[in-house]
């Protein structure tokens, strides 16, 4: 709450309500039904008090000039008193405030009792039905006990740089696809990379990767090569269908002309191209089918021939985005360094060999001194401004960071940092999931909260494996940043996770390689932990191939249950939920859905998959359905049913017909393969909020 966002009146004789409700001349007017608004005592305002008043909620409020803190109520001195630091003192000094072994400071804390919040507006607070979360639910995960980790602390203005170095990389592959192949970047195949590489890369950068071995990502290769000779696009109409297929015999044998391409190889794409060009101009009677068919034929004929002179400049692709990141990590890095070069790193506590609750990830370097970042609300949205950047945030959701922070953070009881920090947080995400429309929304989705309540309350589940500060329900999880998320109380990456009971609850970003390293280190902990360990795992049911991740999990010794949930008859909770409207939170999910259950003996004797909890689950998705009442394509009953192999979960489209194919239009969300599509789709188009959880 800043100027920008209300008027600042000074407080003074002249404008403050006299005893019998009346305001003095040149005081502003309130409700006939306001009470008396006492006069500021002497030593509140020589604190930094002083009395303002807000436009927007036609009411009074009290501002600390020395702190930025907002309250609705009027400060109490000494209820709340800290000991001056020195800084205080020699703020004090220089605007001339006496200063006394036990001047008090009210704290900055939103949350300190006394203080309302910065959300606490009339009419704001969400109903009961509107919660997101509960952060009451404590964890039954156990781990060992663990060093502070040595990751750089976040600061905003090393924010803004790898802000901007990711915007160029980005830029660079848009380039570099263009001038190379002519093709646009597949849609969001930059933020499976991104994903993909940290499976791999060992270098400092948070988001970035520098250290990955191989340096040719096998995820961008695949998509950039699925686009070649040009993108294939969803199909409605057979006139669709008939330009699609010219165009793609054209490009393929100007494509083959073009490069360096061996005699054999060019006389097949040529005769194939040349002799569906004539087909065309003979045949004006096919029909959409017909078209389709000749595209596949066509697609088989001369892929492996385009893909072969292809393939190096793709390469070369990949190979030159690896390069330049790791350049940019080490402008990052140096620049950090160069930042925090008078933070020196603190003595970590000694670390016994035992076994604990999980705790939030800790930093071992101290957190330099923040600059100011402002904040102000625009209605229901909390609006955080750092050198003209400007991230935003629903203001339910800010109050829940602030939540977060309170239990987590522990080297900031007076929320000097909190500001900064937030921004650095939404920032970082912001920057991961793109600049285009609903671009990245799918690496930030979550489960129907009724799925969570029965998770908890059949199976123990207290813990998310793959979520961030902004979309978790509990408030112990891992997420992708350790550096950001653990002052608001993620684990770190699950990845690097490691413990030794629990119930948990999996649901990754869908990418392939990311799932697959998930599966191998959900195994190694089971197979490790003697203790009760559970992991319910939800993922895309992709059968035509079968995908890596799935086929392991069902193969596995530690599965106990599997179950299926339909297409178009269940939903995902959008990706930008913390800024999205009510309306647009939920969105159905257009591929089925696999619930595998992992456990070890000891958690399987605990939190067995009885078919009762297993109806009670099913359950929870027909109940949210039934209050939620949103529209679909389904129009068939919901039939949620387990099944011991899961349902059918086939991609008929040409475009999946292969592997490579099949990899290339994948998405880290739920809607990323429609399952209900029919064999004339060529490629998966992608509906604006299907997600699933980083």
């Amino acid at each position: 709450m800043t100027s920008e966002n209300h008027t600042t009146v000074k407080v003074d004789t002249s404008m403050v309500m006299s005893p019998t409700g009346s305001a003095t001349q040149g005081s502003p007017v309130s409700p006939s039904t306001s009470k008396p608004m006492p006069e500021l005592p002497d030593e509140l305002v020589q604190a930094g008090w002083s009395k303002c008043w807000s436009k927007r909620e036609n009411r009074p409020y009290w501002f600390n000039r020395f702190t930025n803190q907002s309250l609705w109520e009027m400060p109490v001195l000494g209820q709340h008193d800290v000991i001056v630091s020195e800084k205080w003192v020699l703020l004090f000094i220089e605007v001339g405030i006496p200063v006394t072994p036990t001047t008090p400071i009210v704290p900055i804390s939103p949350i300190t009792p006394g203080a309302k919040p910065w959300n606490s507006t009339t009419g704001t607070e969400d109903k009961p039905g509107q919660i997101y979360w509960d952060l009451d639910v404590q964890t039954n995960a156990v781990i060992r006990e663990r060093p502070p980790a040595n990751h750089l602390p976040p600061h905003p203005e090393m924010e803004l740089q790898r802000a901007h170095l990711t915007t160029k990389l980005r830029q660079h592959y848009h380039e570099l696809c263009y001038q190379r192949e002519g093709i646009e970047p597949p849609r969001e195949s930059f933020n499976r990379w991104l994903l993909e590489r940290k499976v791999l890369d060992k270098g400092p950068d948070p988001l970035l990767p520098s250290e990955c071995d191989p340096i040719i990502s096998p995820s961008m290769f695949r998509e950039v090569m699925n686009d070649i000779p040009i993108r294939l696009s969803r199909i409605k109409y057979k006139e669709e269908a008939r330009k699609l297929l010219f165009k793609y015999a054209e490009a393929a044998k100007k494509m083959i002309d073009s490069r360096n391409a061996t005699p054999d190889s060019r006389k097949v794409v040529k005769w194939n191209a040349e002799d569906t060009m004539n087909w065309l101009r003979r045949d004006h009677s096919a029909s959409k089918e017909d078209y389709m068919e000749r595209l596949e034929h066509l697609r088989k004929q001369c892929g492996p021939h385009v893909a072969a002179v292809a393939k190096d400049s793709v390469e070369g692709i990949c190979t030159k985005i690896y390069h330049i990141s790791a350049e940019y990590v080490r402008r990052i890095h140096q620049a950090h360094k160069t930042l925090l070069k008078d933070c020196n790193v603190s003595e970590a506590a000694d670390v016994q060999d035992r076994l604990v609750y999980c705790y939030p990830i800790r930093l071992a370097l101290p957190s330099p001194a923040q600059p100011r970042v402002e904040l102000h609300f625009e209605n229901d949205i909390a609006c955080l401004r750092y050198k003209g950047e400007m991230v935003k945030v629903n203001r339910s959701y800010f109050t829940k960071l602030e939540l977060l922070y309170r239990y987590s953070s522990i080297d900031d009881p007076r929320f000097e940092k909190f500001l900064s920090r937030v921004w650095c947080l939404i920032k970082r995400y912001l920057v991961m999931f793109g600049a285009g429309v609903n671009e990245g929304t799918g690496l930030q989705g979550a489960l129907p909260v009724p799925v969570f309540e029965a998770l908890n309350k059949q199976f123990g589940v207290t813990f998310e494996c793959f979520a961030s500060p902004l979309n978790s329900y509990f408030k112990q999880f891992c997420s992708a940043f350790p550096d950001t998320d653990g002052f608001f109380g993620s684990r770190g990456p699950f990845l690097n996770f490691s413990p030794a009971s629990g119930s948990f609850e999996a649901n990754p970003p869908f990418s392939e390689e990311l799932m697959d390293a998930m599966v191998t280190h959900f195994e190694k902990l089971l197979e490790k932990s003697s203790e009760p360990l559970s992991f319910i795992i939800f993922v895309p049911e992709w059968r035509d191939p079968l995908t890596p991740a799935l086929h392991r999990m069902e193969t596995s010794a530690f599965r106990r249950h599997q179950m299926s949930v339909p297409a178009f008859e269940h939903e995902y909770r959008s990706g930008s939920q913390h800024i999205c409207k009510k309306e647009e939170m939920y969105y159905k999910a257009v591929h089925g859905t696999v619930v595998i259950f992992l456990q070890n003996a000891a958690g399987f004797a605990k939190w067995e998959p009885t078919p009762e909890r297993i109806q009670e689950l099913l359950a929870a998705y027909q109940v949210y359905r039934r209050a939620l009442g949103s529209p679909g394509p389904s129009s068939a009953p919901t039939t949620l049913s387990p099944a011991s192999a899961g349902g059918s979960g086939d991609k008929d489209s040409i475009a999946a017909k292969t592997a490579p194919e099949r990899s290339a239009s994948l998405d880290t969300s739920p809607a990323r393969q429609d399952n209900s599509s029919s064999s004339n789709t060529v490629e998966k188009t992608t509906p604006p909020s299907e997600t699933a959880s980083v």
